[in-house]
């Protein structure tokens, strides 16, 4: 895929994987991060030519339509749309006695809200002669993670929801379907899972999105979770194929 002259929306823009993506990819490209607080994303964005914000909480339906018109309104030309928002408790399933209400909150933004999202933008995805939707999901879709039981049961939903989106919209759209499945990373959202000592770079991440972009590669599995995917489930896109025959 071409990666300049796009106009690209990404949620969760204001840092970690996000920030980072979007200063990979500008200014040769028109990037709009969106979040919730206005003061991160206006710190965030400074100094990047070509970086616009967008204030809006994606779980909710209303901010969600807000934000929608005003890309339609303001950046009309919108080819891409990057789903990177996201929302996780590190907790084990024996020792909380919340897990239904974490579940819902890790739900909520990390599975419906990118759904909502891509559905209500997809007609105008669907204008441009190149686009594409990206999701984020993680190594934990793959295995689940016992310290993040239904951030990894979230992430391993959205995975399959790319998967068909995929499968879907290759028919007859020109709409690529992208996933970024980074492990572990050293960001502020990860600290209370070991993050800070364990996780790569986001800018590595955001290095191999890129590189997956040119490519076309469009399950982007970075570092450790090429690793376990090559060596446990490689065999999976054969029963994929089986199931949708």
């Amino acid at each position: 895929m071409n990666i300049t002259n796009n106009t690209i929306l990404i949620t969760g823009g204001g840092s970690g994987i996000g920030l980072e993506i979007a200063k990979a990819l500008h200014p040769s490209n028109k990037v709009i991060i969106a979040g919730r607080n206005k003061e991160k994303l206006d710190a965030a964005a400074e100094g990047l030519e070509n970086v616009f914000t967008i204030q809006a909480d994606i779980t909710n339906e209303s901010d969600t339509d807000r934000l929608i018109e005003e890309i339609k309104v303001n950046f009309g030309e919108l080819n891409i749309l990057i789903n990177n928002a996201g929302h996780a408790y590190a907790y084990t399933l024996s020792d909380s006695s919340d897990t239904y209400s974490k579940a819902v909150a890790e739900f909520e933004t990390n599975y419906f809200a990118p759904i909502r999202l891509t559905e209500k933008l997809l007609p105008l995805l669907q204008q441009q002669e190149n686009a594409a939707v990206v999701n984020v999901t993680s190594i934990v879709a793959f295995a689940p993670g016992s310290h993040v039981p239904t951030y990894s049961d979230s992430k391993a939903a959205l995975h399959s929801y790319t998967k068909l989106l995929r499968y879907e919209l290759a028919k007859d759209t020109s709409v690529k379907v992208f996933e970024l499945m980074p492990p572990l990373v050293n960001t502020d959202f990860s600290v209370e899972i070991g993050g800070r000592e364990n996780g790569i770079p986001p800018s590595e991440v955001a290095e191999s999105f890129v590189k997956g972009l040119v490519e076309d590669t469009y399950e982007i599995r970075v570092g450790n979770t090429e690793v376990l995917y090559s060596s446990f489930f490689a065999g999976s896109e054969g029963a994929f194929d089986v199931m949708n025959k």
